[in-house]
């Protein structure tokens, strides 16, 4: 499925990023592991280590009837093993192909698993900033949340529905807007950040991430903590 070479000689690089992006550059070069979540990555070195790619796109402009900025999204096959049916970022597991693990493995990993998901061409993303390690423990993931910007888009849309049952993109101004703002609840009681965007919720790992980002480049809006949404929100 992979296109070969397409994830050759991958680097980070600010330069030429558009001025909207500065803020999110520049909390991903400050923001600490414990300031992401409380997960953090086991210290015995288990897990089995994975990479996601938050990819921004410029979207249509408001005066061409679009939102703007937007954030590209997936949702998982109901029949995967792990976080089936989750609205996500694309990603995965790193295969021995992608390298080093603490090197640039996870930058190729991301560029990988967003190609065989969503069927977008990375020779069109620009990678520009890598979160911390974080964790995922039902799953055991060590996960590096690494961050691109859409140069030049390309078509995207499920590549195998075993995998994927689609693809999106959800407007920047869509994920701040407060009115789409809840805390989702899980069946055993846990908590949460969550969006109600795109006919859908978007709750944990990913949720979790958007929710620091939003915060650290400075692009939260006060929203009800309060206002509880449960998982089955649709039943």
């Amino acid at each position: 499925m992979t296109r070969a070479g397409n994830t050759q000689g991958v680097a980070l690089s600010e330069v030429g990023l558009p001025g909207w992006l500065e803020p999110v550059a520049r909390a991903v070069r400050t923001v600490q592991p414990g300031q992401l979540s409380r997960f953090l990555p086991p210290a015995d070195g288990a897990g089995r280590q994975s990479a996601v790619l938050i990819l921004f796109g410029e979207g249509r402009a408001e005066s061409e009837g679009g939102r703007g900025p937007e954030l590209l999204l997936m949702e998982r096959a109901s029949s995967l093993r792990s976080h089936a049916g989750q609205p996500s970022f694309p990603g995965g597991a790193l295969d021995p192909e992608d390298g080093d693990p603490q090197g640039d493995g996870p930058l190729r990993a991301a560029l990988r698993e967003a190609e065989e998901e969503t069927g977008l061409d990375p020779a069109g993303v620009q990678l520009f900033g890598a979160l911390p390690k974080l964790y995922i423990p039902v799953s055991s993931f060590v996960v590096t949340p690494v961050l691109g910007w859409w140069r030049e888009p390309s078509p995207v849309g499920v590549v195998d529905p075993n995998e994927t049952a689609r693809v999106f993109t959800v407007p920047v101004a869509d994920l701040t807007d407060p009115a789409n703002r809840v805390t989702a609840v899980h069946p055993r009681g846990h908590r949460g950040p969550a969006f109600l965007v795109e006919s859908t919720l978007v709750w944990g790992f990913t949720a979790g991430i958007i929710d620091r980002l939003l915060h650290f480049a400075g692009w939260e809006r006060p929203w009800d903590k309060n206002k509880q949404v449960p998982l089955d929100w649709r039943s």
